[in-house]
C-alpha cells in the first residue's frame, strides 16, 4: 500500500536514496548531494511559508518525493518530483498521488500558480505534467523569484485559479 505523507527527518536517507540514483544513473545528470542544499535541509527549504515536501512510502521504504517551494506572489515551484523505477506507471499511481497532494495543498494555501523546470531528458515526466494540466512556457516568462536550476531546459506552468498571476 502506498502512503503519501509530509516529510519528517526520519525519511531523509530514503529521499536521497530515491533522488540521487535517478538523477545520476538513469539520466546521467552530473549532480551530487552536496550540490543540492535543499535536500540537506528539507524543513528549512521547503516546509516554510506555504511550501511543503512529501514522500510516498511503500511500507517503510520511500518510493517517491515531491516538493513545493513558495516563491512569493501566491506562486510556487514544484521541485524534486521523483518516483523509484519499481513504482512508476499508472498501475502504481505514485506520481499522480504525489501531484494531487501538492495541488490540493497549494489550493488550500492560496497558491494560484505552480511552475516547474525540468531537463529535456525527462520525456515521461513531460508527458505526465502535460496530461495533468501543465503547459510549456518559455524561461523568459517565469517570475524573477523562480529558482532556475542549471539542468533546467523546459519549463511548465499550471494555474490553480481564475486569478492566476
Amino acid at each position: 500500500m502506498i502512503n503519501v505523507l509530509p516529510y519528517t527527518p526520519e525519511y531523509a536517507a530514503g529521499v536521497v536514496s530515491v533522488i540521487l540514483p535517478i538523477q545520476q544513473l538513469e539520466f546521467g545528470v552530473p549532480i551530487t548531494l552536496d550540490a543540492q542544499p535543499d535536500l540537506l535541509d528539507i524543513p528549512g527549504f521547503y516546509q516554510s511559508k506555504e511550501g511543503n515536501f512529501w514522500v510516498a512510502t511503500a511500507g517503510t521504504d520511500v518510493v517517491g518525493t515531491i516538493g513545493l517551494l513558495d516563491i512569493g506572489n501566491r506562486q510556487a515551484a514544484l521541485r524534486k518530483m521523483f518516483v523509484a523505477a519499481s513504482h512508476r506507471g499508472s498501475e502504481h499511481g505514485v506520481a499522480k498521488r504525489l501531484l494531487d497532494e501538492l495541488l490540493a495543498w497549494s489550493s488550500k494555501k492560496g497558491i494560484v500558480e505552480v511552475l516547474l523546470g525540468t531537463t529535456d531528458r525527462f520525456l515521461a515526466a513531460h508527458r505526465f505534467y502535460e496530461k495533468n494540466g501543465f503547459y510549456e512556457v518559455t524561461k523568459s516568462s517565469l517570475p524573477e523569484t523562480f529558482p532556475v536550476m542549471a539542468v533546467d531546459s523546459k519549463f511548465y506552468r499550471r494555474a490553480l485559479s481564475q486569478n492566476a498571476v
